[in-house]
């Protein structure tokens, strides 16, 4: 028993960076319960264990079996002192944020999570102490996302059940199922988040078996690899895709440097072909890129899209991630997408599939009525028309929320202090004192400079920079062939994570951000042991 403990206090934390890299992918965003009162973000499974894990790794620290010593530490910590004064800068002097309860609680919230997404660097830079224990990290990896494809591929062709965060009440837990064009989300709260992921595990795959000489290894990861990228089709996520195109050329560039060109150039050439034909040909990304580019629909002329369709029936009754949402959908969870919107008949834009109702009339929206009356009403109610602005017919809804309001919004935050910005949760406010459901500016660098300003855009993308660069210092380093390719598609899928930041806040949805961070300690944790065999 005496030795069974000491091996349990040695690996503790190794154990437990075992199971995050695994639990954290694999289960759905079910909630627990709410943080705060009414609002999207609600605590979950993973925000228990990520909490219970670092407790751990404290105790382990006071008992000098861990160490917060790393290069990256005292970034993190200014960042969050930074963190820390625009949140009171918020509150004390650009007054974004009232002295109110709730208000104050879902600022501090947003900084928590920040402390939240780093804690999980420490369990994997302390749980990895060698090349083996990297090894099963990637190999756990591999496992998880074929798990996570199989589960894609469920819910595209089966009706397998979506448990999406897409608004604040999809976000309670609801079973949905998608309709022929909803975008794969798997296990993740929605297909940006997932197509980040396979950004991630994409890149590392291809270094593994392009690089490593094995030939059950390279056809164990390649497979994957095949299941992984048909998965990213199926989100139809443009910006991912252009990041997985960047971050395996990265990768090719990085390992020709030393295999050679001669080896690298037809490998990139064979792999980027293999990716663009499946897009052009299959899926509706194709269709997304044919609405910014002007593209003809290849694939619907050659008659591909049978390749995509469900096998399945649908479940009677299915709450779907299109057709019903207006029926879930709360006023508040909706963005504002032009001063001036237009319509055109009935025409929609490009991505665009139905044309569901913009809400209720507002005379049951704010009056106080019996119930009687408002059963009256309720069955008179006839939805309004939803409006476009003019972008949404020339990028498209998707591209246009962004340049109508997400992204003038952040721009607006860090006008009002570009030090600090306007703090966190308070871009996509119209007003001081509203209280809104959910957070989002699909740019990270512009979320970053709206809410913590240029300080806070400096430390945060320094802390990432700093790793890169002693990434790229080590890379020369002669190691195992799979933790060398591990850190060369690091520093790919880093760049590639930062190309997708333009798009999405991906540094701050919550299971990017803690797979990036647990690849992050585990690679620093390698470097730090000078790449220990044992």
């Amino acid at each position: 028993m005496k030795k069974l403990l000491s091996w349990l206090d040695n690996n503790i934390l190794t154990i437990l960076s075992f199971f995050l890299i695994t639990f954290i992918p694999l289960y759905p965003k079910l909630p627990l319960f709410e943080a705060i009162t009414g609002y999207i973000v609600r605590v979950r499974l993973e925000d228990i264990f990520v909490f219970v894990a670092f407790l751990i790794f404290l105790i382990q620290v006071i008992r000098k079996k861990a160490t917060f010593k790393s290069i990256i530490f005292w970034p993190m910590v200014i960042y969050i002192i930074i963190g820390l004064l625009s949140s009171l800068s918020a509150i004390f002097i650009t007054k974004t944020v009232p002295l109110d309860k709730i208000h104050i609680i879902k600022l501090f919230l947003h900084w928590v999570r920040r402390i939240e997404y780093f804690s999980i660097f420490f369990i994997f830079f302390n749980g990895i102490k060698n090349i083996r224990e990297a090894k099963k990290i990637l190999f756990l990896s591999l496992l998880v996302v074929l798990l996570v494809s199989i589960y894609g591929y469920g819910q595209k062709y089966l009706y397998w059940p979506v448990y999406s965060t897409m608004n604040r009440e999809f976000s309670k837990g609801i079973r949905l199922y998608l309709t022929e064009h909803a975008r794969v989300p798997s296990t993740f709260g929605g297909h940006y988040d997932l197509a980040a992921f396979l950004v991630i595990f994409l890149t590392t795959f291809a270094g593994i078996f392009l690089y490593l000489k094995k030939k059950i290894l390279k056809l164990l990861f390649f497979s994957v690899f095949l299941a992984a990228y048909w998965l990213l089709i199926l989100t139809a996520s443009r910006t991912s895709f252009i990041a997985y195109l960047v971050a395996i050329t990265v990768l090719l560039l990085i390992m020709s440097l030393k295999k050679g060109f001669k080896w690298g150039i037809p490998r990139w050439t064979l792999l980027l072909t293999f990716s663009l034909l499946i897009m052009i040909f299959f899926g509706d990304l194709s269709d997304r890129f044919a609405h910014i580019l002007g593209m003809p629909e290849i694939k619907k002329k050659l008659k591909l899209d049978s390749l995509i369709r469900p096998i399945r029936p649908k479940p009677p009754n299915a709450i779907n991630l299109t057709d019903d949402i207006a029926l879930v959908m709360d006023v508040t969870d909706e963005r504002p997408v032009a001063d001036k919107p237009v319509t055109r008949g009935k025409e929609l834009p490009p991505d665009v599939y139905e044309d569901i109702p913009d809400g209720y009339n507002e005379a049951t929206e704010s009056a106080t009525i019996s119930a009687e009356l408002e059963a009256t009403l309720a069955a008179e109610l006839k939805p309004k028309p939803r409006t476009f602005s003019e972008n949404a017919y020339k990028y498209g809804l998707s591209t246009a929320i962004r340049f109508d309001a997400l992204w003038p919004w952040a721009i607006e935050g860090f006008k009002r202090n570009p030090l600090l910005g306007s703090g966190y949760s308070t871009l996509s406010k119209t007003s001081v004192g509203q209280f809104t459901e959910a957070e989002s500016t699909d740019n990270d660098y512009l979320r970053t400079l709206g809410e913590t300003g240029l300080l806070g855009f400096i430390t945060f993308f320094g802390i990432i920079f700093i790793t890169l660069r002693l990434s790229i210092e080590k890379i020369r380093i002669k190691t195992d062939p799979i933790i060398f390719a591990f850190l060369a598609s690091y520093i790919a899928f880093t760049i590639g994570l930062l190309i997708n930041a333009l798009y999405i806040d991906v540094f701050v949805a919550s299971k990017i951000a803690f797979t990036f961070w647990s690849l992050t300690g585990v690679l620093l944790a390698l470097i730090s042991n000078n790449f220990k065999a044992k």
